[in-house]
Protein backbone atom coordinates (compact mmCIF):
# COMPACT_ATOMS: atom_id res chain seq x y z
CA UNK A 1 0.00 0.00 0.00
CA UNK A 2 1.65 3.10 -1.19
CA UNK A 3 -0.01 5.29 2.16
CA UNK A 4 1.55 3.16 4.27
CA UNK A 5 4.10 5.34 4.99
CA UNK A 6 1.52 8.18 6.10
CA UNK A 7 1.45 5.59 9.91
CA UNK A 8 4.87 6.55 10.57
CA UNK A 9 5.03 7.84 13.81
CA UNK A 10 6.92 11.67 12.14
CA UNK A 11 4.50 12.03 9.79
CA UNK A 12 1.47 10.98 12.48
CA UNK A 13 2.96 14.01 14.81
CA UNK A 14 3.02 16.10 11.50
CA UNK A 15 -0.35 15.28 10.44
CA UNK A 16 -1.91 15.58 13.99
CA UNK A 17 0.14 18.68 14.19
CA UNK A 18 -1.55 20.76 11.21
CA UNK A 19 -5.10 19.10 12.07
CA UNK A 20 -4.48 20.85 15.49
CA UNK A 21 -2.98 24.29 13.62
CA UNK A 22 -6.06 24.15 11.18
CA UNK A 23 -8.69 23.66 13.53
CA UNK A 24 -7.64 26.32 15.76
CA UNK A 25 -7.66 28.37 12.73
CA UNK A 26 -11.23 28.41 11.20
CA UNK A 27 -12.75 27.29 14.27
CA UNK A 28 -11.32 29.53 17.46
CA UNK A 29 -8.79 32.55 16.02
CA UNK A 30 -10.36 33.30 12.23
CA UNK A 31 -13.96 33.49 14.26
CA UNK A 32 -12.34 35.87 17.29
CA UNK A 33 -11.39 38.32 14.76
CA UNK A 34 -14.43 38.77 12.95
CA UNK A 35 -16.09 38.90 16.29
CA UNK A 36 -14.03 41.54 17.32
CA UNK A 37 -14.48 43.64 13.93
CA UNK A 38 -18.14 43.27 14.36
CA UNK A 39 -17.78 45.25 17.65
CA UNK A 40 -15.94 47.63 16.41
CA UNK A 41 -18.50 48.37 14.00
CA UNK A 42 -21.31 48.16 16.37
CA UNK A 43 -19.84 50.42 18.15
CA UNK A 44 -19.06 53.03 15.31
CA UNK A 45 -22.41 52.68 14.31
CA UNK A 46 -23.50 53.63 17.85
CA UNK A 47 -21.67 56.81 18.20
CA UNK A 48 -22.52 57.59 14.43
CA UNK A 49 -26.54 57.57 15.32
CA UNK A 50 -25.78 59.42 18.63
CA UNK A 51 -25.35 62.18 16.74
CA UNK A 52 -28.15 62.08 14.89
CA UNK A 53 -30.54 61.31 17.82
CA UNK A 54 -31.50 63.84 20.03
CA UNK A 55 -30.62 62.80 24.20
CA UNK A 56 -33.50 60.77 25.68
CA UNK A 57 -34.27 60.35 29.50
CA UNK A 58 -32.56 58.21 31.43
CA UNK A 59 -36.32 55.64 32.30
CA UNK A 60 -36.65 55.69 28.41
CA UNK A 61 -32.82 54.24 27.53
CA UNK A 62 -32.12 52.26 30.81
CA UNK A 63 -35.66 51.44 32.18
CA UNK A 64 -36.00 49.64 35.48
CA UNK A 65 -32.47 49.68 36.65
CA UNK A 66 -31.30 48.28 33.35
CA UNK A 67 -27.82 47.39 32.92
CA UNK A 68 -25.69 49.05 29.88
CA UNK A 69 -24.86 46.79 26.92
CA UNK A 70 -23.61 47.08 23.70
CA UNK A 71 -27.09 48.01 22.75
CA UNK A 72 -27.42 51.19 24.52
CA UNK A 73 -23.74 51.99 24.82
CA UNK A 74 -23.15 55.35 23.71
CA UNK A 75 -26.82 57.11 23.05
CA UNK A 76 -26.85 60.39 24.94
CA UNK A 77 -29.19 60.68 27.82
CA UNK A 78 -30.44 63.21 30.07
CA UNK A 79 -30.26 63.53 33.97
CA UNK A 80 -31.60 65.60 36.35
CA UNK A 81 -30.57 66.05 39.99
CA UNK A 82 -27.80 67.04 41.89
CA UNK A 83 -23.77 65.58 42.54
CA UNK A 84 -22.93 63.97 45.65
CA UNK A 85 -19.43 65.66 45.83
CA UNK A 86 -18.79 62.80 49.17
CA UNK A 87 -18.20 60.12 47.29
CA UNK A 88 -16.22 61.67 44.27
CA UNK A 89 -13.31 59.14 43.25
CA UNK A 90 -10.65 59.46 40.93
CA UNK A 91 -9.68 56.84 38.00
CA UNK A 92 -6.06 56.17 38.62
CA UNK A 93 -3.23 55.83 35.45
CA UNK A 94 -5.29 56.63 32.43
CA UNK A 95 -4.26 57.74 28.72
CA UNK A 96 -6.06 60.44 27.02
CA UNK A 97 -5.28 61.36 23.97
CA UNK A 98 -2.16 59.41 24.08
CA UNK A 99 -1.19 61.67 27.21
CA UNK A 100 -1.56 61.01 31.14
CA UNK A 101 -4.61 61.47 32.61
CA UNK A 102 -6.96 61.07 36.04
CA UNK A 103 -10.80 60.99 35.36
CA UNK A 104 -13.05 62.21 38.30
CA UNK A 105 -16.16 60.05 39.03
CA UNK A 106 -18.85 61.83 40.90
CA UNK A 107 -22.07 60.23 42.55
CA UNK A 108 -25.40 61.84 41.09
CA UNK A 109 -28.39 61.67 42.95
CA UNK A 110 -31.53 61.64 40.66
CA UNK A 111 -34.52 62.95 41.02
CA UNK A 112 -36.11 59.79 41.66
CA UNK A 113 -33.66 58.62 44.38
CA UNK A 114 -31.67 56.71 42.24
CA UNK A 115 -27.94 57.37 42.09
CA UNK A 116 -25.60 57.42 39.39
CA UNK A 117 -22.31 57.74 38.84
CA UNK A 118 -20.91 60.65 36.36
CA UNK A 119 -17.42 60.90 34.64
CA UNK A 120 -16.85 64.88 34.68
CA UNK A 121 -13.88 63.93 32.51
CA UNK A 122 -10.20 63.93 32.91
CA UNK A 123 -6.99 66.05 34.45
CA UNK A 124 -4.21 66.00 33.90
CA UNK A 125 -1.13 64.76 36.62
CA UNK A 126 1.15 66.87 38.47
CA UNK A 127 4.89 65.41 38.83
CA UNK A 128 3.39 61.91 37.97
CA UNK A 129 1.01 61.02 40.33
CA UNK A 130 0.32 63.97 42.49
CA UNK A 131 -3.44 65.32 41.83
CA UNK A 132 -3.82 69.05 40.56
CA UNK A 133 -6.33 71.39 42.18
CA UNK A 134 -9.84 71.08 40.07
CA UNK A 135 -13.32 72.39 39.96
CA UNK A 136 -15.81 70.85 42.13
CA UNK A 137 -18.92 69.79 41.15
CA UNK A 138 -21.91 72.91 41.31
CA UNK A 139 -24.57 72.57 44.17
CA UNK A 140 -27.87 72.51 43.69
CA UNK A 141 -30.15 71.00 40.84
CA UNK A 142 -28.90 70.74 37.64
CA UNK A 143 -29.39 68.86 34.12
CA UNK A 144 -26.83 66.89 31.87
CA UNK A 145 -26.24 65.57 29.40
CA UNK A 146 -24.05 62.90 28.92
CA UNK A 147 -23.49 59.21 27.26
CA UNK A 148 -23.91 55.99 28.47
CA UNK A 149 -21.24 53.64 29.32
CA UNK A 150 -20.84 49.89 30.52
CA UNK A 151 -18.66 49.24 33.30
CA UNK A 152 -14.87 48.50 33.33
CA UNK A 153 -13.66 45.12 35.17
CA UNK A 154 -10.71 44.58 36.89
CA UNK A 155 -9.15 41.53 36.36
CA UNK A 156 -7.19 41.18 39.72
CA UNK A 157 -10.90 42.88 41.72
CA UNK A 158 -8.78 45.88 43.44
CA UNK A 159 -10.84 47.88 45.94
CA UNK A 160 -10.73 51.38 45.94
CA UNK A 161 -7.15 53.17 47.50
CA UNK A 162 -6.10 56.62 49.23
CA UNK A 163 -3.32 58.62 47.73
CA UNK A 164 -2.80 61.92 47.57
CA UNK A 165 -5.69 63.09 49.81
CA UNK A 166 -8.02 61.36 47.45
CA UNK A 167 -9.60 58.63 46.73
CA UNK A 168 -8.94 56.54 43.59
CA UNK A 169 -9.68 53.83 41.46
CA UNK A 170 -7.87 50.81 39.12
CA UNK A 171 -10.71 50.39 36.85
CA UNK A 172 -14.33 52.71 36.22
CA UNK A 173 -16.64 50.51 37.67
CA UNK A 174 -20.03 51.60 39.62
CA UNK A 175 -19.84 48.51 41.85
CA UNK A 176 -16.47 48.88 43.01
CA UNK A 177 -17.05 52.45 43.57
CA UNK A 178 -20.40 51.66 45.30
CA UNK A 179 -18.87 49.24 47.68
CA UNK A 180 -16.04 51.73 48.26
CA UNK A 181 -17.75 54.95 49.18
CA UNK A 182 -21.05 52.98 50.52
CA UNK A 183 -23.74 55.08 47.79
CA UNK A 184 -25.64 52.72 45.91
CA UNK A 185 -25.04 53.40 42.22
CA UNK A 186 -26.88 51.56 39.40
CA UNK A 187 -24.85 49.78 37.01
CA UNK A 188 -22.40 51.61 33.99
CA UNK A 189 -21.21 55.15 34.30
CA UNK A 190 -22.19 58.41 32.55
CA UNK A 191 -19.42 60.59 30.53
CA UNK A 192 -20.39 64.14 30.75
CA UNK A 193 -20.56 65.69 27.44
CA UNK A 194 -18.88 69.41 25.86
CA UNK A 195 -20.09 72.48 28.78
CA UNK A 196 -22.31 70.83 30.47
CA UNK A 197 -22.22 71.63 34.59
CA UNK A 198 -19.21 70.16 36.27
CA UNK A 199 -17.61 69.13 33.32
CA UNK A 200 -13.93 68.92 33.78
CA UNK A 201 -11.89 68.13 30.06
CA UNK A 202 -14.33 66.45 28.48
CA UNK A 203 -13.20 62.52 27.20
CA UNK A 204 -13.09 62.35 23.24
CA UNK A 205 -15.40 59.89 21.56
CA UNK A 206 -13.19 56.75 20.01
CA UNK A 207 -12.12 56.74 16.77
CA UNK A 208 -14.65 56.04 14.20
CA UNK A 209 -12.02 53.00 12.48
CA UNK A 210 -12.95 49.66 12.41
CA UNK A 211 -9.45 48.42 13.00
CA UNK A 212 -7.41 45.65 11.46
CA UNK A 213 -9.37 42.76 13.00
CA UNK A 214 -10.82 41.50 9.89
CA UNK A 215 -7.46 41.47 7.47
CA UNK A 216 -6.20 39.26 10.58
CA UNK A 217 -9.10 36.86 10.80
CA UNK A 218 -8.67 36.64 6.93
CA UNK A 219 -4.88 35.86 7.75
CA UNK A 220 -5.79 33.29 10.07
CA UNK A 221 -8.12 31.81 7.51
CA UNK A 222 -4.86 31.89 4.80
CA UNK A 223 -2.37 30.44 7.36
CA UNK A 224 -4.83 26.95 7.80
CA UNK A 225 -5.14 26.38 4.07
CA UNK A 226 -1.25 26.99 3.65
CA UNK A 227 -0.70 24.46 5.81
CA UNK A 228 -2.98 21.62 4.37
CA UNK A 229 -1.44 22.76 0.94
CA UNK A 230 2.09 22.19 2.59
CA UNK A 231 1.64 18.67 3.92
CA UNK A 232 -0.56 17.60 0.87
CA UNK A 233 2.88 18.52 -0.87
CA UNK A 234 5.14 16.72 0.90
CA UNK A 235 2.85 13.86 0.60
CA UNK A 236 2.67 14.22 -2.94
CA UNK A 237 6.41 14.58 -3.14
CA UNK A 238 7.07 11.22 -1.03
CA UNK A 239 3.94 9.11 -3.53
CA UNK A 240 6.23 10.54 -6.91
CA UNK A 241 7.82 7.40 -8.69
CA UNK A 242 11.59 7.34 -8.11
CA UNK A 243 11.22 10.26 -5.98
CA UNK A 244 13.40 11.31 -2.87
CA UNK A 245 13.06 14.72 -1.73
CA UNK A 246 15.94 16.27 -0.30
CA UNK A 247 14.24 16.98 2.77
CA UNK A 248 14.68 13.03 3.31
CA UNK A 249 18.14 12.65 2.80
CA UNK A 250 19.80 10.11 5.66
CA UNK A 251 16.57 9.32 6.68
CA UNK A 252 14.79 5.67 6.50
CA UNK A 253 14.33 4.76 2.65
CA UNK A 254 10.49 4.54 1.33
CA UNK A 255 8.95 1.06 0.50
CA UNK A 256 10.10 -0.14 -2.55
CA UNK A 257 13.58 1.66 -2.28
CA UNK A 258 16.59 -0.03 -1.92
CA UNK A 259 18.97 1.29 1.34
CA UNK A 260 22.14 3.14 0.85
CA UNK A 261 24.77 1.88 2.66
CA UNK A 262 27.26 3.97 3.24
CA UNK A 263 30.85 3.25 4.64
CA UNK A 264 32.48 4.50 8.08
CA UNK A 265 35.49 5.87 7.68
CA UNK A 266 37.97 7.14 10.51
CA UNK A 267 39.91 9.83 10.44
CA UNK A 268 42.85 7.96 8.55
CA UNK A 269 41.08 6.95 6.16
CA UNK A 270 39.26 10.12 5.05
CA UNK A 271 42.36 11.93 5.04
CA UNK A 272 44.09 8.96 2.39
CA UNK A 273 40.94 9.01 0.38
CA UNK A 274 41.49 13.18 -0.24
CA UNK A 275 45.21 12.80 -1.44
CA UNK A 276 43.95 9.93 -3.55
CA UNK A 277 41.63 12.33 -5.25
CA UNK A 278 43.63 14.83 -5.35
CA UNK A 279 46.35 12.90 -7.21
CA UNK A 280 43.78 11.47 -9.56
CA UNK A 281 42.91 15.31 -9.92
CA UNK A 282 46.62 16.06 -10.92
CA UNK A 283 47.26 13.25 -13.40
CA UNK A 284 43.79 14.12 -14.99
CA UNK A 285 45.05 17.60 -15.57
CA UNK A 286 48.48 16.26 -16.83
CA UNK A 287 46.78 14.06 -19.39
CA UNK A 288 44.57 16.53 -20.79
CA UNK A 289 47.25 19.01 -21.52
CA UNK A 290 49.55 16.42 -23.42
CA UNK A 291 46.87 15.35 -25.48
CA UNK A 292 46.17 19.63 -25.98
CA UNK A 293 50.36 19.95 -26.89
CA UNK A 294 50.16 16.72 -29.41
CA UNK A 295 47.35 18.06 -31.48
CA UNK A 296 48.84 21.67 -32.09
CA UNK A 297 50.30 21.30 -35.78
CA UNK A 298 54.08 21.81 -36.37
CA UNK A 299 55.73 24.91 -37.35
CA UNK A 300 59.17 23.25 -38.95
CA UNK A 301 58.98 24.06 -43.00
Amino acid sequence: MRLKFLLRPGWLGLIALVAVFTTLCFTLLAPWQFSRSDEAQARNNAISESFHTPPRPLAEVLPAGQVPDQRTEWTQVLLRGQYLPGGETLGWQRTVLGEPAFEVLTPFRLDDGTTVLVNRGYIRPVDGTRTPAYAAPPTGEVTLTARVRTDEHDSKQRPLFEHDGHRWAYALNSRTISEGTGIDLRPGYFALNEGQPGVLGALPLPRLESGPYFSYALQWIAFGIMAIIAIAYLIYSELRPGARPAWREGAEPAEGEKPVRRKKMSVAEAIAEDERREREEAERREREATNTSDAEPSNRP
